[in-house]
């Protein structure tokens, strides 16, 4: 990138209000608030490896207060905690139960707390570095960087893509090497652009964020803007197309239970009996007609205490004789849990002085599985009081119109119900 480009690029960063260097670095109160905040919380993590009162996990330890602490700084800290969770399995990083790795990662965090050389930070790096511990990268950069935001800029996944991008130098993302030597290229052009930066190295750290993250599109990266752009408008069409089919999904299903309040209210009005629709599903449609048509305008069930009331008259089909005693039920599950079909059925025996004479279950022949299953529960099979038919969409649909003509009462259902 010629200098031309690259001052432009600069500009655009330090001139967009959404960027990083406006949002976080340059108009965020928090984000000086959070050094103080994280040097004391460092001090409490050296005290507890000193004193061996630690722990051996990251979770409910002082280094987790220190390190949500830096997470909380804005996107580009995003995920900085991650690399500090302790991973039993893979014994990553391995400071929790292990003593001399510990002690180590407490010396190393005291002396660069008590030191501002900065030939003295890099050995302290670079002894650290010598411990191999084992899961223990680069990510301590972010800590480095708010005790000396000017010497070490922070570190991590998007930032060290942005960095390759904008340096055409590939980082590994695990070595102390690869990012000493990306800090010595980030502290070089920031000292050639420093009237455009800052000494903190925050500020240029927040660029490569944002090259990482392609919201800057520049010639190393405009291929990969255009892949994601495409891959984006993709992901985009397939989340319509998704919602599109959920969208026609719902609508059959509805219609499929309306289809069978339908059936079930016409065969019940055939056979003499009074019929209540859902109270809720009154205005729903089927064969041009509403189905409040075929359903008394209201529910009354003398002695019933109102919230028993309210639950019977949300069941999607009744049939009352001239009393207005309930003597069947039926609840049409097509895609709801059958189990709390069951369960409505249920409550309903229990709430009514009477018995009711047949409860039912209505439900799509692929489901006739599941139905024998959930009735078989043995909840359900030690009431002997209260027993559940179930109903198949397909034979209520094939002979609906035959009972209705010969019918005469409800064994007519008798040919079509079934028990388990």
């Amino acid at each position: 990138m010629d200098t031309t480009d690259c001052m432009k690029l600069i500009m655009d960063y330090r001139n967009d209000p959404e960027s990083v260097y406006n949002t976080w670095f340059l108009n965020n109160p928090d984000r000086l608030k959070a050094f103080r905040t994280i040097k004391n919380g460092l001090v409490q993590v050296i005290s507890d490896i000193e004193s061996r009162q630690f722990g051996n996990d990251f979770k409910g330890s002082s280094l987790e207060i220190v390190i949500t602490a830096i997470s909380e700084q804005k996107q580009i800290f995003e995920g900085a905690a991650h690399a500090f969770f302790w991973k039993p399995k893979l014994r990553i990083p391995d400071i929790y139960e292990n003593d001399e790795n510990q002690l180590a990662f407490g010396r190393f965090l005291k002396a660069c707390s008590s030191t501002t050389n900065e030939k003295q930070l890099l050995e302290e790096v670079l002894k650290l570095d010598q411990c191999k511990i084992k899961g223990l990268g680069p990510a301590v950069a972010n800590i480095l960087y708010f005790l000396h935001p000017t010497l070490f800029p922070p570190f991590n996944t998007t930032i060290a893509n942005g960095f390759h991008t904008f340096f055409q130098q590939k980082i590994k993302l695990g070595s102390w090497k690869a990012y000493l030597d990306m800090r010595e290229g980030i502290l070089d052009f920031n000292e050639q652009n420093r009237a455009q930066f800052s000494k903190d190295l925050g500020a240029l750290a927040g660029l490569l964020f944002e090259i990482g993250m392609q919201r800057y599109v520049i010639p190393s990266n405009a291929n990969k803007v255009i892949q994601l752009e495409q891959e984006k408008q993709e992901k985009q069409k397939k989340n319509h197309k998704k919602r599109h089919l959920e969208i026609e999904e719902d609508l059959l299903e509805q219609q499929a239970h309306s289809e069978m309040q339908y059936h079930l209210a016409r065969l019940g009005e055939s056979l003499g009996y009074n019929v209540w629709i859902a109270q809720n599903d009154h205005k729903r449609e089927w064969a041009g007609k509403k189905l409040g048509e075929f359903s008394l305008p209201s529910l009354r069930l003398p002695n019933i205490p109102k919230p028993a009331h309210d639950t019977i008259s949300l069941i999607d089909v009744l049939w009352l004789d001239s009393s207005n005693r309930i003597i069947s039920a039926f609840e049409v599950e097509k895609s709801t849990s059958i189990y709390s079909g069951i369960l409505r059925l249920h409550d309903l025996s229990l709430s009514l002085e009477h018995d009711v004479y047949h409860l039912y279950l209505v439900a799509p022949d692929k489901r006739e599985k599941e139905i024998k299953a959930q009735l078989l529960r043995p909840s359900f099979q030690q009431n002997n009081s209260i027993k559940i038919f179930y109903i198949l969409f397909s034979d209520l649909r094939c002979d609906c119109d035959a009972m209705c003509k010969f019918g005469q009462n409800m064994t007519v259902l008798e040919k079509i119900a079934k028990v388990v």
